[in-house]
C-alpha cells in the first residue's frame, strides 16, 4: 500500500488511521493522513489512479443548501441539462444549511467518485478541500464563493440588487425600513444586508441596524420576526426580505393586515406576479447553465487559473412597494 509506505507505517496501521479507527497515535494519523492527501486516496482506499485520469464515473455532485427552495431546484435543472448532454448524471444532496451535514455528504459524494463538485456551501472556510482540488477534482461554487480555496464559482451581483431595492424605497419616501435576513453567517445574506444598509446609511438613515432582524431562515421564523417589526412603535413603514422563503414568511403576516407595510423581496417566488410582489430577481436556471459550461470546461482539460462570473439581478417593482409610508 502506497500510503503506508509513503507513511512509514504498516498497513494495518495505515487502514486503521483512514478508518478513523482507535490506537493510533495522533502524531501517526496525521503523517498517514498527509500521506493520503499527497498519493491522491481517500479513506476509503480509493486506488491513485482512480483519483488522477483514470476515473471514469459518469457523476457530477451537488450539495445545496435547501432542495426544497425553488432557487436550487432550478438551478439544479439547468445544471442538469448542460451535463445530460455530455453523458454525465447529476447527483443532487441536501445539506440544510448545516456545516457537519455539508461536510459529510462532500466526503459520501467524493468516495463514491464523483467527477466534479458543483457546491452552494455553508461553511466559513473550504481549505479541507484543497488536496481533492490538487489531485484533479473540479470544484465549482455557486451562490456562496469559495473560502481560501482558488475555485471557480459563479454569483449573483447581491450587492447590486440590494442597493436597487433600497434606492427603490428610498424614491417612495420610506426612511424606516425594516430588514429581515437570513442566517447572518452566509455570505449571500451579509452582502445583501451590508448594501442594503449602506444605500440607507449614505440617505442618512443612520440607524438602520435597529429595524434589522437577522436568522430567519425559514418561513415560520421569518413570520415571528415580521411580528417583531410591526409590534415596535413605531412600526417600518417597509419591509426589505433577503430571500424568497422569508418573503414567503412575510406575505404570511401582511395580507391580514388592511394597511401593511411595502415590501420587496429577493429571490423571484412561485406566483409572485399574480400576488404583485416587488422583487429582486435573477435567474437560477442560467446560473446552472453558467456552472456546468465551468465545470466541462474543467474536464476537457482547462487547467487556468479560477473564474468567478458575477450574474445580474433586477428589480421588478409590483404592487407591494407602491404603498406609500403613510399607509403602514
Amino acid at each position: 500500500m502506497e500510503v503506508a509506505a509513503r507513511a512509514g507505517v504498516s498497513i494495518k496501521t495505515a487502514s486503521r488511521a483512514l478508518n478513523g479507527e482507535g490506537y493510533v497515535a495522533h502524531e501517526t494519523r496525521q503523517r498517514v493522513q498527509q500521506a493520503a492527501d499527497e498519493l491522491g486516496y481517500r479513506a476509503n482506499g480509493m486506488a491513485r489512479e482512480l483519483r488522477l485520469g483514470g476515473n471514469t464515473s459518469t457523476l457530477i455532485g451537488m450539495l445545496g443548501g435547501d432542495l426544497g427552495n425553488p432557487f436550487y431546484s432550478k438551478l439544479a435543472s439547468g445544471l442538469e441539462r448542460e451535463v445530460r448532454f455530455r453523458g454525465l448524471q447529476l447527483v443532487t444532496v441536501n445539506t440544510d444549511e448545516d456545516t457537519r451535514s455539508e461536510q459529510r455528504l462532500t466526503d459520501a459524494l467524493l468516495e463514491r467518485r464523483v467527477r466534479a463538485l458543483v457546491v452552494a456551501s455553508t461553511l466559513p472556510s473550504h481549505e479541507h478541500l484543497a488536496a481533492e482540488h490538487r489531485h484533479g477534482i473540479p470544484f465549482v461554487f455557486v451562490d456562496r464563493p469559495p473560502v481560501g480555496l482558488s475555485a471557480d464559482a459563479v454569483l449573483l451581483d447581491n450587492r447590486g440588487g440590494a442597493h436597487q431595492a433600497a434606492a427603490h424605497l428610498l424614491e417612495l419616501g420610506h426612511t424606516r425600513i425594516g430588514i429581515v435576513g437570513d442566517l447572518s453567517r452566509l455570505s449571500t445574506n451579509q452582502e445583501r444586508v451590508t448594501s442594503f444598509g449602506a444605500t440607507l446609511r449614505a440617505a442618512g438613515i443612520a440607524d438602520w441596524r435597529e429595524h434589522l432582524i437577522e436568522d430567519a431562515h425559514d418561513v415560520d421564523t421569518a413570520q415571528r420576526a415580521v411580528l417583531d417589526l410591526l409590534r415596535r412603535d413605531p412600526a417600518p413603514t417597509a419591509i426589505f426580505t433577503t430571500n424568497n422563503r422569508i418573503t414567503t414568511g412575510a406575505l404570511r403576516v401582511l395580507h391580514r393586515l388592511p394597511a401593511p407595510p411595502a415590501l420587496i423581496g429577493f429571490d423571484e417566488l412561485d406566483m409572485g406576479d399574480i400576488l404583485g410582489v416587488t422583487v429582486v430577481t435573477h435567474d437560477p436556471e442560467n446560473m446552472g447553465r453558467q456552472t456546468a459550461r465551468l465545470l466541462l470546461e474543467r474536464l476537457d482539460g482547462y487547467a487556468g487559473t479560477a473564474r468567478w462570473v458575477i450574474l445580474p439581478t433586477r428589480l421588478i417593482p409590483r404592487a407591494s412597494s407602491r404603498r406609500p409610508p403613510g399607509t403602514g
